[in-house]
């Protein structure tokens, strides 16, 4: 295959995780065992060093529609709130009349924020069903995929556009690129959010490969895709959503000079040699070890006779679940408060998903795939936690609370 970015032939596989149902096909019950299975496979490119997969399950398959909630969660709501107001008072905050389109917008929750602030927004979201919460929420959202296409039927110009956590989603990569560069006004400002690959590997965050995420961003390969299409990128920082992501801010190139901020972002991006076929090699030895340190425990708290739940069924968790090979001999339930998760089945190894309310029986201990609201999940569970229950963070954690 060609590299996604730089159209380079010279990739290598550095990570395989074997065949795995997309991870956001949550099944119901007449559905199990009919999933269908697709290979996930990291390779690096030599020319760009960009990490990214070799398989792509077509977007209408992932993104026609699904069960993802950006507004389930308080911390994101608030990152989202913070970004907002950041960009306002950065950029806008003397300009009367300000726009905003927000790609991939999901339930509308980070557009909310704008529109409190004042912001004409619009969201482009190809789930049926998040779109129709959004529009049913007072947020215009087009269901949609954004590309040239979508672009030309927009018609517009706009102050600001954002993409939160879709960036690395990209299947039609360089027609997205090009639309943002045509529909962003000369002085307005791209804020692109991602997963940032350096956190990825320190956290050992491996779940956060799935067959979404096409693309896996450092500030160095996504600056050569934003270059390419006459864009650039003059400030970032790294905020703790999702266990480390970018909050990146790119202009029409030539409109801004780097900030000093970014250019020590870089620095440091460069001494930690995380841009290296060497580190994405090291990074796939350390996921192996886990795999087995994580088996470990899980069949040890097993046999020891002790009751082990799923604590939220995040879309990433399933990479996790399939590639450890985590069925129901060792987890009996995966417990979430998303409602559109109520009586599915995860993917692949068919863990039944109950809702908080459901529960009528605690376990001893909660085994986190949701690990990226840390802090909230533990703020809001004090209470089990008092009653002896123990909270055991597989990722970015060697402790349990």
């Amino acid at each position: 295959m060609l590299c996604r970015v730089c159209d380079s032939h010279h990739l290598d596989p550095v990570i395989d995780l074997g065949q795995h149902p997309w991870c956001n096909d949550f099944l119901t019950k007449d559905r199990l065992g009919y999933e269908t299975f697709y290979p996930l496979q990291l390779l690096y490119c030599h020319a760009c060093c960009t990490a990214q997969l070799d398989f792509t399950v077509p977007k209408e398959i992932m993104f026609g529609d699904h069960t993802y909630l950006s507004g389930i969660t308080k911390a994101l709501s608030k990152h989202f709130r913070t970004v907002a107001h950041q960009v306002d008072q950065r950029f806008f905050a003397d300009k009367k009349s300000k726009t905003i389109l927000d790609i991939g917008s999901n339930d509308g929750t980070q557009l909310k924020h704008y529109q409190a602030l004042g912001y004409e927004v619009l969201g482009v979201e190809s789930s049926k069903t998040t779109a129709k919460l959004a529009n049913d929420a007072g947020i215009p959202t087009l269901n949609a995929f954004f590309n040239q296409q979508t672009m030309d039927q927009i018609g517009k110009k706009f102050d600001c556009i954002n993409a939160s956590g879709v960036f690395f989603h990209l299947e039609e990569l360089h027609s997205v690129c090009q639309a943002i560069k045509a529909c962003l006004n000369p002085d307005g400002v791209f804020v692109v959010q991602f997963l940032y690959m350096k956190s990825i590997m320190e956290n050992l965050a491996f779940d956060q490969i799935y067959h979404e995420h096409l693309l896996y961003y450092t500030l160095e390969t996504i600056e050569k895709l934003l270059n390419r299409h006459g864009l650039s990128m003059f400030d970032a920082y790294l905020a703790p959503i999702h266990g480390g992501s970018i909050v990146g801010f790119v202009s029409h190139a030539g409109k801004h000079s780097p900030s000093m901020h970014l250019t020590t972002m870089r620095a440091k991006e460069t001494n930690a040699s995380c841009n290296t076929l060497d580190a994405y090699k090291i990074f796939g030895q350390r996921i192996q070890m886990m795999k087995q340190e994580n088996l470990a425990f899980l069949k040890k708290i097993k046999s020891s006779g002790k009751r082990i739940y799923g604590f939220g069924a995040p879309v990433k968790g399933n990479t996790l679940l399939n590639y450890f090979g985590i069925g129901t001999d060792l987890i009996e339930c995966l417990v979430e408060k998303n409602q559109l998760r109520r009586g599915l089945y995860s993917p692949g190894m068919h863990i039944p998903i109950l809702l908080e309310d459901e529960i009528t029986l605690l376990p001893d201990i909660y085994y986190v795939l949701a690990w990226n609201f840390k802090e909230e999940i533990l703020a809001n569970n004090k209470h089990l936690i008092k009653q002896g229950i123990e909270f055991y963070f597989p990722v970015n954690s060697q402790n349990s609370v």
